[in-house]
Parts: C-alpha cells; sequence; structure tokens
C-alpha cells in the first residue's frame, strides 16, 4: 500500500516536471547546483530523494560515483531502493549527500538528517534545498489539500534546517536564495532559468527557495598532560617549616 503510494506521487511529481513551470525549476536547480558543486571532491556522492526525470542535478558532481537513493523504483529511476530515514549505506563511506527537497516529502525530516549525518566522513558535504514556508510557494503548498509540488508534506525553514545541522556539529558554509518566480507563472523554456534563480526589475518576488550547503565537523580532543612540580607545602601564606634545623 506504501509503496502504490509513492508510485502515484512519483508520477504526479514526473507529469508536473513536464509542465512549464516544473522543467523551469528542475534546470534553474540544476544550474544552481553546477555552482554549488565546483569545490565538492570525493570518490563517493549520494543524492537521497528522486527530484527530477533522471540524473539532471548530477550534471555538475565531481566526485567518482554518484548513487541515487530513493523509496520505489519508477521509470529511470534510482540505483539504490531504500528508505532515507535508515539508508543501507556503511557508516562514514560518503564524501558528499543532496537533499533536493527530500526532507519536505518526509514524515520525520530529522531522523533523515541524523542518518546522512551517519553515512558522511568528517569533513564531508551536505547540501539541502528546500521552499520556504513565508513565500509563494509555500503558502501555496500549505494551501493545497494534494501538496505543491504534488506530495510535499510541509516546508521547512531555513533557520530550522540550520539548527539540526548545528546541533549535530555542522558549519554553513553556504546560503543562496532563488525561485522568484510566481507558482502561477508559466516560464518558458528560455526565460524560466534566469527568471527562477535571480531576482530583476520586472520579478521583484521574494525568493520562495534555499540552498544550504554545510561541512560536516569532527573536533577531537587532546588530553592535556599535568605538569608535575615540586610543590612546598604552604600554611596560608607563610612555608611550613621542615624538621631540618639550620646551622
Amino acid at each position: 500500500m506504501r509503496s502504490s503510494h509513492i508510485l502515484d506521487r512519483e508520477a504526479a511529481l514526473q507529469r508536473w516536471w513536464q509542465e512549464a513551470l516544473g522543467s523551469a525549476l528542475l534546470g534553474a536547480e540544476s544550474e544552481l547546483l553546477t555552482e554549488a558543486l565546483e569545490d565538492v571532491f570525493g570518490w563517493e556522492f549520494l543524492q537521497v530523494g528522486a527530484w527530477g526525470n533522471a540524473r539532471e542535478l548530477l550534471g555538475g558532481s565531481r566526485t567518482r560515483r554518484q548513487t541515487i537513493l530513493a523509496a520505489a523504483k519508477f521509470e529511470r529511476g534510482p540505483d539504490v531502493i531504500g528508505r532515507a530515514s535508515a539508508l543501507p549505506i556503511v557508516s562514514d563511506s560518503i564524501d558528499a549527500v543532496l537533499l533536493p527537497h527530500t526532507l519536505e516529502f518526509a514524515a520525520d525530516p530529522y531522523s533523515i538528517v541524523r542518518e546522512v549525518d551517519r553515512v558522511l566522513v568528517a569533513e564531508g558535504q551536505l547540501i539541502v534545498m528546500g521552499f520556504r514556508p513565508w513565500s509563494l510557494w509555500g503558502l501555496r503548498a500549505s494551501a493545497s489539500r494534494s501538496g505543491f509540488p504534488p506530495g510535499l508534506r510541509r516546508v521547512l525553514s531555513q533557520g530550522r534546517v540550520q539548527e539540526w545541522l548545528e546541533l549535530l556539529g555542522y558549519e554553513v558554509v553556504a546560503r543562496r536564495s532563488y525561485l522568484y518566480a510566481s507558482p502561477w507563472s508559466h516560464p518558458s523554456a528560455a526565460e524560466g532559468g534566469g527568471k527562477i534563480l535571480r531576482r530583476g526589475l520586472v520579478n521583484p518576488l521574494p525568493s520562495g527557495a534555499y540552498l544550504l550547503k554545510a561541512r560536516k565537523r569532527v573536533y577531537t580532543l587532546t588530553p592535556v598532560r599535568p605538569r608535575f612540580r615540586e610543590k612546598t607545602p604552604v600554611i596560608g601564606r607563610l612555608v611550613k617549616p621542615t624538621t631540618r634545623s639550620s646551622p
């Protein structure tokens, strides 16, 4: 039953990405991630959650291998089937993780953040994309019974996600606001990316989405050895007399 629900949601998203607004958003986010991934290197890059028709978001990745994990198999689907809240991945084995609106589709988003923290190596990087609650996109998502985009459960503020990361010891190294188009607009393929990524004179709306980039910091404690030195016993401020007599 749950698998059928996931497949229905993914089918609705697939149809939405074929529309003008969905296609423009996906193209803009792919462009945005190409910039964000310029300094992300290593062996393993993991995208948790399917977002897009195929692997559009991974085009700018510079790691040796890229893997997509999702909850169900579908056309041109993920490489690994599994739950985001219980990743079937060895701890401390992934160099970078991407959460493309994944937390907003989850019943327990914080558990996903904890799982991602488990599999990331020390100094590994995490990129989170989300919609802003107090934006036209957030308001439309809250007002829609089926979610907007289709299947969206909630919108999480940038501040809340950042608090979660800081509690786990992450350092937020970059923030980016984007999505300046209205959720009721119909941008053409030619203007979609620029209109969604950047604010313009004809597009003065506040941003509808954000990107957070954080690094996993691991601090090791170095034990401080006490310095042993001979101390003369003191009573008050006076030196305690010894049994030796002076000549």
